[in-house]
Formats: structure tokens, sequence, C-alpha cells
């Protein structure tokens, strides 16, 4: 598995949305499954769970193009913005200019930013 971490900028990503569009009742942060701890809890001592953590690196022309297509194309974005009035829309979009601004390296006025995962293999015993 590849699962982000909840420190990673998708993890906190998922935590400024939960902000503005609770996730559904029982429902929990996918970004824990990126936390070893939670791994082992999960699969319990049936399994050994080798983890290593990794970074994809997003790259786009700049802050407000991210915004643009994450708006448009990624699912928890989208339903996001399609679940808020359009005062809250510009509250979570200058959340998220500032969760970019947090995690974005590049200094050239493009975006570069980090991201974390946990690379999981679980074997199973038995």
């Amino acid at each position: 598995m590849a699962n982000w971490t909840p420190e990673s900028f998708i993890g906190q990503l998922f935590k400024t949305i939960g902000k503005y569009v609770p996730p559904a009742a029982g429902v929990k942060s996918p970004a824990l499954w990126g936390s070893k701890a939670h791994l082992d809890a999960l699969f319990g001592s049936n399994a050994t769970i080798a983890a290593l953590p990794k970074n994809f690196v997003f790259r786009f022309r700049s802050q407000k193009h991210w915004v643009e297509v994450f708006r448009n194309y990624y699912g928890p974005v989208v339903k996001a913005f399609a679940a808020i009035d359009a005062k809250a829309q510009e509250a979570l979009e200058a959340d998220l200019l500032a969760l970019l601004d947090k995690f974005d390296v590049a200094r050239d006025g493009t975006l570069v930013v980090p991201s974390e995962y946990l690379e999981v293999i679980v074997t199973t015993q038995g």
C-alpha cells in the first residue's frame, strides 16, 4: 500500500477539509493508514508490517493552479467545495493557500510540495 501520513501535506489537507465538511459518522481519517501504529493495531499479531516513509512531490505552476486543479478533479476537495456556501468556499480556499504556503519549498513562484506517504507491505501468517 501507499498511504499518506497524518503529518504530511495530504494528511493536513484532509484535516483542513474536515474543518468545513466533517467526515461521515464513524468514518476515520484515511491518513491514519499512514501511521505504523495504526496499521499494527488493525492487522494485529498475525501480520508482519514493513513500512518505509517516502515522499511524493506535487509540482504545479502556482498555488492558485493547484487549487484550480484540485477543486475540479480531486474528489475530497471537489466534494468539500460543493457542500459549502460561497463565503465558506472563500475561507476554505484561503486555508488551502495557507496550507500550500506552509509546505511549498519552491521560491520561484511555482509550487513544489513534498508529501510524505508510507510504503507498506503487510504479510499475514496463516
